[in-house]
């Protein structure tokens, strides 16, 4: 304003009109709002005086009152609930100590009967829950806190509120009758009501703090309106100034306009007079000019744009799936992997991309040929590969050109396979065991018989005859054995987990075999510290019994070559990254390199007279035991190391230092 001042003085055409457009703009911009402030004055007044009101304030608190009166119903309740169900099962102790599933079952039904979310009875001494009663899987004890915990071994009956985010009231009590059990209790609140206790709770913080600031912030609104108004004002200023420039600098727009498209702004356009003349049209053709080069350039961006967002959804699909995917071009080169591939295959990238299929992967080369004779271009099947099995599929990848590829799906599914065989094998070795064992038991009495009866009066070649029954008796003995071990697959006991030391259980396992062994070195590690965990011993020991046994066979079957040999068999138990685990490394013949992955399956065996059960029990010992078996050679020469790797200990567990 000083500077058009100065202007209209110098006698600068324009500077006068510029004065009066922007004075007439203050002018319409001031009055307006002088008049809404007197009457803003009188109404924020009264509208205050409302919100603030005692009406108002009993409503506020009458609702948070409400609300916890709510809660602390549900909680005496709970109270009245729980005081009931204990002094009922305080008379039970009887039936909890000779028919536990009647006791669970009236538990349950006190829970029914009054709508508990959750109910438990647990022995705190002994850390075991005996009663868990839940509406869904969803609920899980949780261990009470142990200010709650003291009081209730005072004989107090706790009840704990709705925690921080919670809508759960809690309530604990110690059984009298029994040593050291409790019951607790869950009842669940609608949601909705503690939701609306935490809004209301709030509401009434924000509405006491507004009560305290009620001055300030009328204060706070005439200051806000003054500038509120001074801002409009300076708007005023602002679009008088505009104004004045639309009328005499129509060229200066479009130079500017110019300038802005030069620097990459297309969006830029000239504002048209009304009426006919060269400036009109020039503003014209330029705004026409802009809008092409805008729609061709936005064309051209989202084009772009949608190329790179396919182009990352198919790279973060393919990084994502399990599988692996090869896409495979028209001249049958690898022009893509996904990081499952490579991971599956045990191969870099480098080495795959661009190479033909039949050289980067033969093994594939075969389903590929099958994929390429076909006219749907389709085939699947299965693959060994790296001592695996993979399900492969290929299909044909089509565009809008004469060009086409193909795609290369595979999946490891030696697991699976492994299972269905160890499923189907289970059922024939069930047949075998059923069908074997009965006609045993007379076959060996009538040879016994035989020898007993016959024995002495059979002259001629009686060596001949004894040697026959003996013959007959002893391989009755082995098919017996064998039928056993049939039996013992197919009728695996499921794994009953009990707090165990497992240093003991692989000392126990080992004692009769180094006691047999004495041709034979079986030493023991064992790591310092106490190995407790939740495991089935009977199970265990078989496993550990087996392997040694296995590892002593192994190293007969070397002595019969190389006579100077001394045995060793070297038994390791411990835990290592959290992981508890059983090794047993011996100096024997060793494990074969060629489907070493199948020697856990049912029959397959590299013995003589093996049944090929031995590892199969291990093997499923394990998954019972949610772990896994490891065949290994061992490490710095000749012999096998077999670990069985139990699964992750739980942050309670103990770990030995």
């Amino acid at each position: 304003m000083l500077y058009l001042l100065a202007e209209k003085r110098r006698g600068t055409a324009g500077a006068g009109l510029h004065i009066r457009l922007i004075s007439l703009f203050s002018l319409i911009a001031v009055v307006p709002a002088i008049i809404v402030a007197a009457f803003a004055a009188v109404t924020l007044n009264q509208g205050l005086d409302t919100w603030f009101s005692s009406r108002t304030r009993a409503i506020v608190d009458g609702a948070v009152n409400v609300a916890e009166a709510y809660i602390r119903n549900s909680a005496e309740a709970t109270r009245g609930d729980v005081a009931n169900i204990s002094a009922d099962l305080n008379q039970q102790k009887a039936m909890y100590d000779s028919d536990r599933a009647s006791f669970v079952r009236r538990v349950a039904r006190h829970a029914a009967l009054r709508g508990f979310a959750g109910t438990f009875v647990f022995d705190q001494q002994n850390k075991v829950i005996d009663v868990n009663v839940t509406v869904n899987d969803r609920i899980q004890f949780r261990t009470p806190p142990p200010d709650a915990m003291e009081r209730a071994d005072k004989g107090e009956l706790v009840v704990i509120p709705p925690g921080q985010g919670g809508n759960v009231v809690r309530a604990l009590i110690k059984l009298q009758n029994f040593p050291s059990h409790y019951l607790y209790v869950y009842r669940v609140i609608n949601p909705s009501v503690i939701d609306q206790l935490a809004k209301t709770r709030e509401a009434k913080a924000e509405y006491d703090k507004l009560m305290e600031q009620r001055v300030g912030v009328q204060l706070t609104f005439g200051l806000m309106y003054a500038v509120v108004a001074f801002v409009f004002l300076l708007s005023a200023i602002w679009t008088g100034l505009w104004f004045a420039d639309r009328l005499v600098a129509p060229i200066v727009r479009l130079l500017d306009a110019s300038r802005r498209v030069a620097k990459g702004d297309l969006g830029a356009k000239v504002s048209i007079a009304d009426g006919p003349g060269d400036i009109a049209t020039l503003g014209d053709t330029f705004n026409m000019m802009t809008d092409q080069l805008k729609q061709q350039r936005d064309e051209l961006v989202a084009t772009n744009d949608q190329l790179d967002d396919r182009r990352r959804f198919t790279e973060a699909m393919l990084a994502g799936v399990s599988a692996g995917v090869a896409g495979i071009g028209e001249d049958n080169r690898i022009s893509l992997v996904n990081r499952s591939a490579t991971n599956l295959l045990g191969r870099s990238e480098a080495t795959l991309l661009g190479r033909d299929i039949q050289e980067a992967l033969p093994e594939f080369a075969e389903l590929f040929a099958l994929a390429l004779s076909r006219p749907s271009g389709f085939a699947d099947g299965q693959v060994e590969f790296n001592g695996r099995t993979y399900f492969a599929r290929i299909t044909t990848e089509r565009s809008d050109s004469s060009e086409s590829g193909h795609v290369l799906t595979f999946d490891d599914i030696t697991e699976l396979v492994s299972a269905q065989r160890n499923s189907a094998w289970a059922d024939i070795a069930r047949r075998i065991a059923h069908e074997i064992k009965n006609p045993l038991t007379p076959i060996q009495l009538s040879a016994e018989r035989l020898k007993r009866k016959y024995g002495r009066e059979i002259v001629t070649d009686k060596q001949v005859f004894e040697q026959c029954t003996d013959t007959i008796i002893r391989q009755v003995g082995d098919i017996g054995r064998m039928v056993d071990e049939f039996s013992s697959f197919a009728r695996m006991p499921k794994a009953i987990p009990e707090p165990q030391n497992l240093a003991e259980v692989v000392r126990d396992a080992t004692v009769l075999q180094r006691v047999s062994s004495s041709d034979i070195d079986i030493e023991i590690d064992m790591e310092e510290g106490e190995m407790v965990f939740a495991f089935d011993r009977r199970l265990i020991t078989q496993a550990v019994t087996n392997l040694v046994k296995n590892a002593r066979e192994a190293i007969e079957s070397r002595l019969q070559t190389e006579h100077e040999l001394r045995g060793e068999i070297f038994v390791r138990a411990g835990i290592r990254d959290r992981h508890p685990f059983v090794s047993v490394t011996d100096n024997g013949i060793g494990l074969p390199k060629e489907n070493r992955h199948r020697l856990a399956e049912p029959y397959m065996t590299t013995r003589e007279k093996g049944t090929g059960l031995g590892l199969a029990i291990v093997k499923r010992i394990m998954e019972e035991h949610g772990g896994k078996l490891k065949l290994e050679d061992a490490p710095g020469g000749q012999g096998a190391l077999i670990t069985l790797e139990f699964a992750l200990l739980e942050d309670k567990v103990a770990i030995p230092a």
